[in-house]
């Protein structure tokens, strides 16, 4: 799979960003001396820790060179690293008051490892907050699968998209098994988008990366267009034209 755009990613910036307030006005840490962002991408969410946690050092990370790019330029008052969350974790430290990531893990594989990991980060006390999406019984996961996957295009993908995240009831079981103070909640979120161009504008920087990635130009445009064509059957328009794209996030929330 390419390299993250930036760019693409940001056109949603407000949308993609909330969850990331919201989860960070529900960590109650005080002083909290030291804050590590796991997949920070373009750094919207490490700017909003900075904003709540101004005299904290804070240390975004993320694979992608690009999203750190775009990170540093941003946002050069914070610090920014290149850093594969799936296997360098261990040479950052165990000294992190809050361990906080937006929308990053459900790239990553293998979550029961993971979390321990994460939790590996903290020093004793410390708070891991994170959110994921889970809007995979959406319709735009289902098209996305239902066109990948149909006589037209399924010769097409080597791979298809794999979601790493657990169900809802196994973090709640490890959590359990990893810390004796946590919660966990699910917010949906109703965007409100202005044509059915825009869901696809915005799942091209995530949930359509990997299709379009093994895809030449003319495909690429071609597959969006199966694509756009269900989200137009599937997503009706309200009466001002404007699209209501549901998109559901799951939080938790636990102390080492």
């Amino acid at each position: 799979m390419g390299d993250w755009n930036s760019n693409q990613y940001l056109m949603f910036k407000n949308e993609r960003t909330q969850p990331a307030i919201d989860l960070v006005n529900r960590i109650m840490v005080n002083n909290p001396r030291k804050i590590i962002d796991i997949g920070c991408g373009p750094g919207n969410s490490t700017k909003v820790l900075k904003e709540r946690f101004p005299d904290s050092y804070i240390l975004g990370i993320d694979s992608s060179s690009n999203m750190i790019e775009a990170a540093k330029r941003d946002y050069p008052e914070i610090d920014f690293k290149i850093c594969d969350a799936s296997k360098g974790l261990s040479n950052l430290g165990d000294d992190f008051d809050i361990v906080f990531s937006n929308a990053c893990i459900q790239w990553i594989p293998n979550h029961n490892e993971l979390l321990r990991n994460l939790f590996g980060l903290l020093k004793k006390g410390g708070v891991l907050a994170v959110q994921t999406p889970m809007n995979y019984k959406e319709p735009i996961h289902n098209i996305i699968e239902e066109v990948s996957g149909n006589k037209k295009w399924k010769d097409e993908f080597e791979n298809h998209r794999i979601f790493y995240n657990l169900m809802q009831g196994e973090y709640f079981d490890l959590l359990s098994e990893i810390s004796s103070e946590f919660s966990i909640w699910e917010t949906i979120y109703f965007h409100n988008l202005k044509s059915h161009k825009e869901i696809i504008k915005w799942y091209r920087a995530t949930g359509l990366r990997p299709y379009l990635d093994e895809l030449s130009g003319d495909k690429k445009e071609a597959f969006e267009k199966d694509v756009y064509d269900r989200v137009v059957e599937e997503y009706p328009s309200q009466r001002n034209g404007n699209i209501i794209f549901r998109f559901p996030r799951f939080f938790f929330i636990a102390r080492k």
